[in-house]
């Protein structure tokens, strides 16, 4: 891609960095770039969880003073916080269903994405172990639960389309050119607190399988989590392939090969 926004996945691999010894040879660094995106991934889906989810929990202890709009506008900021500050070294997906979409449009390889789940999911739940050792068992930890009238299946198709929003911004800034470029993350931040503050009292806006799987582990709350682990998936997956042949149809060009050389 041409134009690397913070919240671009790039379709090349970055190259493993060198270091320099006494000898004079190089070789690569203890650190290669793969291990170094996924610390990111983990470090930005901690960020994600504990003060998305820490801030139902301070809501609940504080009685109703950060209120739901606040809630959502946390989520929204953290995601922008931390696509700036992990977009450069991770891409910043901070997200499964984000990673499984890129993987099915070819903007990431394939082999990568267990070692981003994993980062991802640990990640979010040594946050919610984190809120729970600082902040008690309150509020389920922050836990994703249905809670609109029509139940589980109500809150899967609305998670499914809340992902598929997102996710379908987030091909935009993050992978074609003509879209808006530094801005990626405040757009990006903008939808999931949108998306949280008006879908939360129905399904809890998560939209991440690892934002609702860290709680629930943690906290041993396992009411239709099934919804917020398959749910974001399908939209994710939707929204990606379907950016993709818009983005290529509307553009007249044909990247397959250029994608695929990439993985």
């Amino acid at each position: 891609m041409a134009v690397q926004p913070p919240a671009i996945q790039r379709d090349e691999e970055q190259q493993e960095p060198t270091s320099v010894h006494a000898r004079g040879e190089t070789r690569p660094a203890r650190t290669p770039a793969a291990l170094a995106a996924c610390v990111a991934e983990f470090i930005g889906t901690f960020a994600l969880v504990f003060a998305g989810c820490g801030a139902i929990m301070v809501d609940h202890l504080s009685g109703g003073q950060v209120t739901h709009v606040g809630v959502g506008l946390v989520f929204g900021l953290v995601i922008a916080a931390m696509i700036y500050a992990t977009g450069h070294i991770s891409g910043a997906h901070l997200n499964p269903a984000v990673t499984l979409g890129f993987v099915l449009a070819r903007h990431f390889p394939a082999r990568r994405l267990a070692g981003y789940w994993l980062a991802q999911i640990g990640g979010a739940v040594a946050a919610a172990l984190a809120l729970r050792l600082l902040l008690g068992n309150v509020a389920r930890l922050g836990a994703t639960l249905p809670a609109g009238s029509g139940g589980a299946w109500q809150s899967f198709w609305m998670e499914a389309l809340l992902t598929f929003f997102l996710m379908f911004v987030i091909m935009a800034v993050a992978t074609d050119t003509r879209a808006v470029g530094q801005a990626a993350a405040l757009a990006i931040g903008a939808t999931v607190g949108l998306e949280a503050i008006f879908a939360g009292p129905i399904s809890g806006a998560s939209m991440n399988p690892a934002r609702s799987l860290g709680p629930a582990l943690v906290g041993t709350m396992w009411t239709a989590q099934w919804v917020y682990l398959f749910a974001p998936l399908l939209g994710a997956s939707v929204a990606a392939l379907l950016y993709r042949w818009l983005r290529d149809a509307s553009s007249g060009t044909n990247t397959t090969e250029r994608e695929e050389d990439a993985l």
